[in-house]
């Protein structure tokens, strides 16, 4: 049973069981424990002189799959009306768990299970699949709307856009990290950015919105919206980084845009943010000669400057940052998970950086923060927005800290 498909889908607390879903679970479940397995039928006989006669025959079902019963039974078995089964006042946590019972034997795809466990928003999610932008200015094939393809990406975009320090590699444990930590406005926020989109994505660029690279791209729209620009400027980068930009410019490591998943995973952590770096670059810096003469943009979240405020903060090499990045971002996930209760305000996005250096700062002296932070983060639910300032201030408490365990 497609359960949250695209093609078919159930209403709220409806499941239709069809002929072609009792084919697919016949073929892979042969009739092996049933007592009367012995079918009567007609069965059709073509006589020497070219007559055709119907006789009396049987045929046992037992341990026989859909393929191999005669044509004359195969006929009956399309044409039964099978019994379409009612679940009333079912919420979405319901929903979800009589699909997954009813996919038992059907199983759906890793895509499709994986949005089972994000029965909070599957209303929300609902109504973006419904959205224009999926239907004439993206590049899905029939076969991926079908599958949860899209579904997929509208939760990567979310948890790309707000909750990217958090990513899960996993669909299924990225949809219920999402399930437990989301909110609805984070998915109107999609939905109005979609219909933005929607006036300005044509079909020379639309072919960018894919399966791989669509939630990059929606992630990247969600941070010019805040700049204030006319949205056809995000027309003209696309169409410039399709054309140019995609091919010929490269990162500080040297990589283009399509080489930097080239010994890692897509979906791997690391890649996201490289590739999200990178494109926030090359845009910021397209805005800047096409709107303000050449000056700098602000570019606080850009990983270029995250590594440049490591270095200065911390005082190390900038080589070893940018190998050891993704080692320093995973540490820390690890350390907010095991030390800090969710809802401190010590997790806030804008408090990440002087966390991270904290992390960078651990590995350079060899020492541990789990103790540490988990002592500190009883203590303190605040920070100072100036991160330099904030790790200062962490730094000196750690060092005290340790004076204690001398």
């Amino acid at each position: 049973m497609k359960a949250f498909g695209r093609a078919g889908h159930c209403t709220p607390g409806a499941y239709p069981l069809t002929v072609q879903t009792a084919k697919v679970f016949f073929a892979a479940n042969p009739a092996s424990a049933i007592e009367d397995s012995i079918i009567f039928y007609k069965k059709k006989v073509k006589r020497k002189d070219g007559s055709i006669d119907w006789e009396d025959a049987e045929f046992d079902i037992k341990n026989k799959t859909y393929e191999k019963l005669p044509e004359e039974l195969k006929k009956r078995f399309n044409e039964y009306q099978l019994e379409t089964i009612i679940h009333e006042n079912c919420d979405g946590h319901r929903i979800s768990k009589y699909i997954k019972r009813y996919n038992n034997h059907t199983p759906m795809n890793t895509d499709q299970k994986a949005f089972t466990y994000i029965d909070k928003f599957a209303g929300n999610i609902r109504e973006i699949l419904n959205c224009r932008f999926f239907l004439d200015h993206s590049s899905f094939s029939e076969s991926e709307r079908t599958k949860g393809v899209i579904e997929r990406v509208i939760a990567e975009t979310i948890m790309c856009t707000n909750h990217l320090d958090k990513w899960k590699k996993q669909p299924k444990a990225l949809c219920k990290y999402l399930n437990e930590n989301a909110s609805k406005a984070e998915f109107e926020k999609l939905k109005e950015n979609l219909h933005r989109l929607e006036s300005v994505v044509t079909e020379d660029i639309k072919s960018l919105f894919n399966k791989k690279d669509a939630f990059l791209f929606l992630t990247l729209f969600d941070g010019f919206a805040s700049l204030g620009m006319n949205d056809q400027k995000f027309a003209d980068f696309l169409k410039e980084f399709k054309e140019s930009l995609r091919a010929s410019k490269k990162n500080e490591k040297g990589m283009l845009f399509d080489e930097i998943d080239r010994d890692l995973s897509t979906k791997d952590k690391a890649v996201i943010k490289e590739k999200l770096e990178m494109l926030n670059y090359l845009m910021e810096k397209f805005l800047c000669v096409e709107n303000s003469g050449g000056q700098n943009s602000n570019r606080e979240n850009n990983a270029f400057d995250e590594i440049a405020f490591l270095a200065e903060t911390v005082r190390i090499d900038k080589e070893i940052l940018e190998r050891d990045i993704s080692l320093y971002h995973e540490t820390l996930d690890d350390l907010e998970e095991k030390t800090i209760k969710l809802g401190s305000k010590l997790l806030d996005r804008k408090n990440r950086l002087s966390l991270l250096a904290m992390v960078v700062y651990s590995y350079k002296e060899d020492q541990d923060l789990d103790d540490w932070l988990r002592e500190y983060a009883e203590k303190n639910n605040t920070y100072y927005v100036d991160q330099k300032k904030n790790y200062i201030c962490m730094r000196e408490d750690f060092k005290r800290f340790l004076l204690t365990k001398v």
